[in-house]
């Protein structure tokens, strides 16, 4: 059987102010695509379909597009759940309008977690669809658990799971969450409040012979090579400039190992990180890409963002390296240099905001300048 694994599509959100919506047409396009080229059996979408619990209705319209065109154009069954990003809700009610016996979507917990389990000329496969819960809503869907924690709510959405799937099948499991091990990022929201453990281990997902996740916008693996993230479609911070986006084909065996190939994406707008003078910089060629520019010039420029627009119109960040390196200093570092010659200090800080040694004739001054702050002290 052949599954293609994608979430966190965040439909509705902005890149610094900036819309999206082209953006996700043209990986929306894309998944479309390789769900017709690769003949796939089955679409897993596994949370943060959209960014907001209520998005924007041209949001609403273009996921609902792509859903009738998936039904229209291809003969992949879906499978989806909420993230925490979504409204159960709202997830939950496109259930009503989906053929159960081609689409699981879940964005409400059920204290049976039923399964869609679909035919396959090797066996049946069982896919369960554990959607984003957070423990308020787990104590009341499970009261004979004891739930405090985001693994004690998988917990019990997995043993209600185990308990439904048939003897003999294998078992893929679609889940939102923070797997311990894995790599965040700086574009996700946490999933508990501050000082919470918002981690769970990979041992909570044993017996399943996929799990297919959300939430983490990197794609990787966490803690087995068959428990994978695979990460968001788009870019959504800086952070991520220059990072390759995919979609996870897995292929199913008939002895439930899962052979997995990244499908590259192309996004129609990347993410990056110039660096330079502004001068260089305006002589670039033009490019639509989302840009933050890092200036190195020693003094600000006039018009700096306007005239850098005019080369890269999605430009939505600019700063200087200096102001960059002053607020690398650290408090240890602070406290460490308290601790030193005050002279030395102010030296090594003019060095540090400008990366030129201070002069003699500067030298001459702070030690001035030291020794009259040392006088009015003792004079006061």
């Amino acid at each position: 059987m052949r599954i293609l694994h994608t979430s966190d599509l965040h439909l509705g959100r902005q890149f610094n102010g900036l819309p999206l919506e082209e953006d996700h047409a043209a990986i929306l396009d894309q998944i479309l695509a390789a769900l017709i080229t690769r003949d796939v059996d089955v679409l897993i979408l596994a949370g943060d379909v959209f960014d907001r619990a209520a998005p924007p209705a041209s949001a609403v319209r273009q996921f609902n597009g792509f859903l009738g065109r998936v039904a229209a154009e291809t003969r992949a069954a879906v499978v989806m759940i909420a993230g925490n990003h979504d409204s159960g809700d709202r997830i939950e009610a496109m259930a009503a309008f989906a053929d159960g016996r081609r689409a699981l979507v879940r964005g409400a917990l059920s204290p049976a977690e039923p399964p869609l389990i679909l035919p396959d000329p090797e066996g049946p496969v069982a896919f369960s669809a554990l959607p984003f819960a957070y423990d308020y809503a787990a104590r009341e869907c499970f009261p004979e658990a004891d739930i405090q924690t985001p693994e004690d709510v998988l917990a019990a959405q997995m043993a209600a799971a185990r308990a439904s799937v048939p003897a003999g099948a294998r078992w893929v499991v679609v889940a939102h969450a923070f797997v311990a091990g894995a790599q965040g990022s700086d574009s996700e929201r946490p999933l508990v409040r501050a000082g919470g453990v918002e981690t769970v281990s990979p041992r909570v997902f044993d017996g399943a012979h996929y799990v297919a996740l959300g939430h983490l916008h990197r794609p990787q693996t966490a803690g087995a090579a068959h428990i994978r993230y695979s990460g968001a479609p788009l870019a959504f911070s800086f952070e991520e400039a220059g990072a390759e986006k995919s979609l996870c084909l897995v292929t199913l065996e008939a002895n439930g190992q899962a052979a997995v190939e990244l499908l590259p994406l192309r996004p129609l707008r990347s993410v990056r990180v110039l660096t330079g003078l502004h001068a260089d910089l305006v002589q670039s060629p033009p490019s639509e890409d989302f840009t933050r520019v890092i200036l190195t010039d020693p003094a600000p420029v006039i018009d700096a963002m306007k005239r850098l627009r005019a080369v890269f119109p999605h430009a939505c960040e600019l700063t200087y390296a200096r102001e960059a390196r002053a607020g690398a200093l650290r408090p240890g570092a602070a406290r460490a240099a308290a601790l030193s010659d005050p002279a030395q200090v102010v030296a090594e800080f003019l060095q540090f905001l400008r990366d030129e040694p201070a002069t003699a004739e500067e030298q001459r001054l702070i030690a001035g300048g030291l020794q009259a702050l040392r006088q009015g002290g003792d004079n006061a």
